[in-house]
């Protein structure tokens, strides 16, 4: 593997949304590290998180499986996932099983930022 091949992931925050920015190859051997950062990110109380693929190159299966160990749990503290900047090819893997249907996806971070700052529930105090 060479170094533009390894996976890599930057945290930014932007008010009370988290984005995380991949780069590089997500497979079986990656994704523990994503793995990791989501449940750092979940046990921090920050559920509103924003994940931007622009440079990664190439996900698996297994790279797939660390969004949807994730995303109910996160929904069911009032938060979400949402996915940005796909190349095609990575798109055509998530849109081939589906995940059009069960995350939001949008051209860049900004869009699905907007997207959480407009809905309802956005820094609701019970």
């Amino acid at each position: 593997m060479t170094d533009s091949n390894k996976f890599k992931i930057r945290n930014q925050k932007e008010n009370n949304i988290e984005i995380l920015f991949l780069s590089g190859y997500l497979d079986a051997h990656t994704a523990p590290e994503l793995e990791a950062a989501i449940e750092n990110l979940i046990n921090q109380g920050r559920n509103k998180i924003v994940v931007s693929f622009a440079k990664l190159d190439y996900i698996s299966s297994a790279g797939l499986g660390v969004f949807m160990a994730f995303i109910e749990d996160i929904r069911s503290k009032g938060g979400d996932i949402k996915l940005s900047n796909m190349q095609a090819k990575v798109f055509s893997v998530f849109d081939l099983l589906g995940f059009p249907l069960l995350f939001e996806i949008f051209d860049n971070e900004r869009e699905a930022i907007m997207k959480f700052s407009n809905s309802k529930d956005t820094d609701n105090v019970d």
